[in-house]
């Protein structure tokens, strides 16, 4: 996040007025109506000024049902990078490729794409996650206050937070109970000896 990027307010109201038609239900084998692989598609021309490979495109067919969050989510995040900021640069059609195949997954399993429209939050945290895969940070943010806010509002490393968390309490109380037998047992020990 060392390059300033857009402002983050323009994207996040970008996001608020995505309209309908790209949360609309994706194209999983012959149900559904948004084509992500066409979307996309048309992103990578606009982002890079010309045509792209159809084969780096594969991914976003739509083949398993389990996936239609993911495809969801990336149609939104396409709206989002069809910005005239990113557009108009022709240097990010790569960056938001790589984007997103691999850094909108887990996010998918954990949010509805519907939410990264509707909730406030979540549409600065997917406007922070762009910026940040994209090597971009909010204009007139510093790098230390992008990186701070992004961690404050990920998604996935909450939750990876969460988690730990409760195994550390888990291993906490475990401990706890073996330090209890273990006592119960020198007294028990100690009792018998007297």
């Amino acid at each position: 996040m060392t390059e300033q990027g857009p402002i983050l307010d323009r994207l996040t109201h970008r996001l608020a007025e995505c309209p309908p038609d790209f949360l609309a239900e994706p194209r999983i084998g012959t149900s559904g109506g948004v084509h992500t692989a066409a979307v996309v598609y048309d992103l990578l021309f606009e982002l890079a000024g010309s045509w792209p490979n159809p084969a780096s495109i594969r991914d976003f067919s739509g083949s398993a049902a389990t996936r239609r969050n993911w495809l969801r989510l990336t149609a939104v995040a396409s709206w989002l990078l069809y910005d005239d900021w990113f557009c108009n640069q022709r240097r990010f059609s790569q960056q938001a490729l790589d984007w997103l195949q691999n850094g909108l997954n887990n996010l998918a399993e954990l949010v509805s794409a519907d939410l990264f429209v509707t909730d406030q939050d979540r549409r600065e945290e997917l406007v922070r996650l762009c910026l940040s895969a994209l090597g971009l940070r909010p204009a007139d943010e510093s790098e230390n206050q992008a990186a701070d806010r992004l961690n404050t509002l990920n998604s996935v490393e909450r939750i990876r937070l969460i988690k730990a968390t409760q195994e550390q309490q888990k291993r906490a109380r475990q401990l706890r109970e073996e330090m209890r037998r273990k006592e119960a047992a020198e007294a028990a020990a100690r009792v018998n000896r007297e």
